[in-house]
Formats: structure tokens, sequence, C-alpha cells
């Protein structure tokens, strides 16, 4: 489960072997510093800490400032555990880097959705317009929402106008095109959520 964090550049394209475009998403992953080693005597599970970019430490609330100091730890964006089976190999100050990955290999990459603000039944769970002739005035209602004298309310999980997007999505089994360990860049086949320059995190998949 051993996993990065990347910055998401933006999206691009490549050619394989045979010729066939390959529309790919291109990260900056890493270099992640292992800021803390938790193990399962210690903190009950096993995981490490990592973190990802720098900040200065004027911008850094001071609980955090804390807790990287007791680590030895540079200044971070962004701080993120990820599960390992087994914690001895890794040791606090080590850094993770693209070399990771490999081509052709399977990764999860996990990332906060663009948000899209309040939205209707059509734009949020592509329902149909009604018609738009013969004096219909329910274009774009979401019709009957309830039953009648029992239970006398709307059932929950109805599909109903609300906050879309903004949320936490995995998108799995992604296939890995390309590493670049001197810019510590890789490339992922397929879209990947959030907008360019949000952070996300590359985990192994298996």
């Amino acid at each position: 489960m051993i996993g990065l964090l990347a910055e998401k550049i933006g999206m691009t394209q490549v050619f394989d072997e045979q010729g066939r475009v390959v529309p790919v998403t291109v990260l900056a992953a890493g270099p992640c510093p292992i800021v803390q080693v938790k193990t399962a005597e210690k903190d009950g599970y096993a995981a490490l800490q990592i973190g990802f970019g720098r900040r200065r430490e004027s911008l850094i609330p001071k609980p955090l400032q804390g807790h990287l100091k007791k680590h030895n730890a540079p200044g971070v964006r962004a701080l993120k555990e990820v599960r390992v089976d087994d914690p001895a190999p890794f040791q606090v100050g080590q850094e993770l880097t693209v070399s990771l990955f490999e081509v052709g290999s399977k990764v999860d990459v996990i990332g906060v959705s663009k948000g899209r603000g309040f939205a209707g039944v059509i734009r949020r769970h592509h329902f149909t317009c009604g018609r738009e002739t013969h004096g219909c005035v329910t274009h774009k209602q979401p019709g009957s929402i309830g039953a009648s004298a029992y239970p006398s309310r709307v059932i929950k999980g109805k599909r109903l106008p609300g906050r879309m997007g903004g949320a936490r999505v995995t998108v799995k089994n992604l296939a890995v095109v390309g590493v670049d360990a001197e810019q510590h860049l890789i490339w992922v086949r397929g879209s990947i959520p959030g907008p360019p320059t949000s952070t996300v995190l590359i985990r192994k998949n298996g």
C-alpha cells in the first residue's frame, strides 16, 4: 500500500509502441520525505507519514511546527499517512521517489473532485428534461418525490438537487505509462479527479 503524494500538472497524450494515441495525466510525484514511522507496537498500526512540497515556517500552524520539529522534518505543504505491512525498512528522513513505480504497473489515484456548487438533477444525476413544447412547465424539475398517505415522507437516498463535487474520489487500476526519475514525473493513463495544481495520492494497487 506504499504511495506518493503528487501534484497534478495536467493532461496530454502520448503514442504507444503500436502507434496508438494514449491519453495520460502528468503528475509531479515526490520526492516525499518520511516524517514519522508508526509501528503496531507503539501506535497500534503500521504506517508511514509522508510529506510533500515545501512551505515557509511562518505559514505553518504552530501545532504542526512542533510535530515537524519533534521528528526533525522540513516544512512541508501536505502530510499524508500510507499503510505498510512492515515499516522496518523505512526510517525518518528517507525520501520516497517515483522509482517506486514502474511502467506497466497498476496504481490507484486518490484526490478531491472539482467542486461544482449547487446543481440541479439534470446536471447532478443526468435526469432527462421535460418537454419544451405543448405547455410543459416542468422542464427541469425532478418530478414527484414522495408517496401518498404512506409513508408521508420523502424516502432516504432520493436523487435531488444539491451540492455537486468537492468529494474524495478514488480511481482504481490506472496504468503507469511513463516514469521520469530525474524530473520526478509520472504519466498515468486516463483522467484523475481534481483541477491542475491539486494534490493527489498515488498508491500501488495490490
